[in-house]
């Protein structure tokens, strides 16, 4: 099996070499970085790590993954093959490329994600709005699905052929929350394995402004909104909500 790296990267010279130093080691990986316009040397520090770099001038967290990923696409991944999402800032462990792939990789889960609150977390690593914006988005989730996570971390590893299905959509901060939505109310296997996180470098363009804090919160809660609402009347609801966003089902 191969596993794609996904990257979304916006200015981040600083750190992408060091996110992607230990991955590009690895065996069977292929690494593609979404440049979401990026005005410094993110993208030839990546192309001299390895990395294929694919442009997106259209901001947007999950904009830039969505065209990674139709660059993954081009290369025929197999149903079985894996995509790996992790953040271009090293806030998270890259040396853990092998925990989090590892469970899709066994066939032990469809969904892995990286929990922050399960790990271990550098002092003032998890702001304070982004421990709260966990909590209560995971609890909702469970709400809805059924399933239990205790974080939306972007420190993730989905089976190609889960992801394919989902179809995922949203273009901005609410990717996260989509794939924890989608994936798990469709009957696929999610499991969390504990995650280091350590304080970014640079600042966050969402925690880290007051601007970024409040479209985040304001995009996950519509999202978790509208799912809600189909919850309150009953989980078949649920069910063909989500059929009808995806090909799941």
């Amino acid at each position: 099996m191969t596993v794609f790296v996904v990257i979304p990267a916006l200015n981040e010279e600083s750190s992408i070499g060091k996110v992607l130093e230990p991955i590009v080691r690895e065996a069977d990986v292929e690494v593609v970085v979404g440049d979401n316009g990026s005005t410094d040397r993110t993208a030839e520090i990546a192309r001299a790590a390895g990395a294929t770099v694919v442009h997106e001038p259209r901001r947007g967290y999950g904009q830039a993954c969505l065209t990674a990923l139709d660059e993954v696409k081009r290369r025929a991944p197999r149903p079985d093959d894996v995509v790996c999402f992790v953040d271009a800032d090293f806030s998270d462990d890259p040396t853990q490329f092998g925990e989090i792939v590892g469970p899709v990789l066994r066939d032990e889960a469809d969904l892995v994600i990286g929990s922050r609150v399960l790990g271990n977390r550098e002092p003032g690593a998890l702001l304070p709005q982004a421990r709260w914006g966990n909590w209560l988005a995971t609890r909702l989730i469970h709400w809805i699905t059924g399933v239990r996570f205790t974080d939306l971390g972007p420190f993730r590893a989905i089976r190609w052929s889960t992801l394919e299905a989902a179809r995922m959509c949203d273009p901005a901060y609410g990717w996260t929350v989509e794939m924890q939505l989608k994936v798990p109310a469709a009957g696929a296997r999610c499991v969390e394995v504990p995650a280091h996180y350590r304080k970014r470098i640079g600042q966050s363009k969402v925690t880290g402004t007051v601007r970024g804090t409040v479209l985040a919160s304001v995009t996950i809660l519509s999202i978790l909104g509208r799912w809600s609402v189909h919850r309150l009347f009953g989980q078949e609801r649920v069910r063909a909500a989500i059929v009808r966003s995806s090909r799941i089902g």
